[in-house]
């Protein structure tokens, strides 16, 4: 209990820092630049597609045509555009979200290294490969998990039980994989996830939750059209921000474990990349030259 609250206390701090908030807001940058790009290269050729598409539609071509002797046929003209908008803009923010999520978990991991646990050896348990390899295959059991489970969700108790569980699963192992995969050898992973696994996993069932928050506002901007150019952007933004508090409150503890489970087995060397020998005597260790 100590732990999970220390490092969700810390978690928060850090969200109020300027890296943290700076690393939020670059999905919405990331937005801007896609948004403006697509736009100057794509939205005519779009249009178009998107004006025959419909054409070739032909029940609404008949529903627009008899709007058109209703007197609406402005209504065509700007039917196409949102069309466009609304198709292209969840394409958009998913693919400046996932950019933003690969480079902001190291960023964030690193943070957390150089203010508190500069000191930990590295033991290099993992690589690039294996962490990917990590998360896809992650994600594909939670995605069989929610097809398995959707039935269930129908369900009222389960509908609020079942998603953020199945997520906050998923959150537990990428993030924890990916904040020891450096320091921590494969035996210390896999033993901070037997000691630790269901605070581990409370936290990931906790941030579940907290990412229902952009889905609530993102909604309100479907209800409220006229206030939808500020409620997505701030969806956006808030959905980042959960993300890089998520990943403060799996990189804080699971270090903060590490650090315990090393001091636990008296093979820790401040500042060192290669821990000595736990059955090392002092006077074998005082020989040794600092930072081996």
């Amino acid at each position: 209990m100590r732990l999970f609250l220390d490092s969700f206390w810390r978690a928060l701090l850090y969200c109020l820092m300027p890296r943290v908030i700076v690393l939020s807001l670059l999905p919405l940058a990331m937005l801007l630049v896609l948004s403006v790009s697509w736009g100057y290269f794509y939205w005519s050729p779009t249009q178009d597609w998107v004006r025959e598409m419909l054409a070739s539609w032909q029940v609404l071509q008949s529903m627009m045509d008899w709007l058109q002797d209703k007197g609406a046929a402005e209504l065509q003209a700007v039917m196409v555009p949102l069309v466009v908008i609304f198709a292209i803009t969840p394409v958009l923010v998913v693919a400046s979200l996932l950019a933003v999520s690969l480079m902001m978990t190291p960023a964030l991991v690193d943070l957390v290294v150089q203010r508190r646990f500069s000191h930990l050896a590295l033991k290099r348990g993992g690589t690039s490969v294996t962490s990917l390899v990590w998360t896809v295959t992650s994600t594909l059991a939670a995605m069989v998990a929610m097809v398995i489970s959707l039935p269930l969700w129908a369900v009222p108790p389960l509908m609020f039980i079942l998603p953020p569980l199945i997520w906050g699963w998923l959150s537990y192992r990428v993030m924890v994989y990916d904040a020891l995969v450096t320091h921590a050898s494969r035996e210390e992973r896999l033993a901070i996830g037997r000691q630790h696994r269901g605070w581990l996993l409370l936290v990931g069932v906790l941030t579940g939750y907290l990412g229902a928050l952009p889905s609530l506002v993102w909604a309100s901007g479907a209800l409220f059209a006229s206030a939808f150019l500020v409620l997505i952007p701030l969806a956006i933004w808030i959905y980042a921000l959960v993300f890089a508090f998520t990943s403060l409150w799996f990189t804080h503890y699971s270090l903060a474990a590490l650090e315990a489970l090393r001091a636990e087995t008296g093979t820790v060397v401040m500042g060192a990349s290669v821990p000595i020998p736990a059955l090392a005597s002092a006077d074998e260790q005082h020989i040794l030259p600092p930072n081996v």
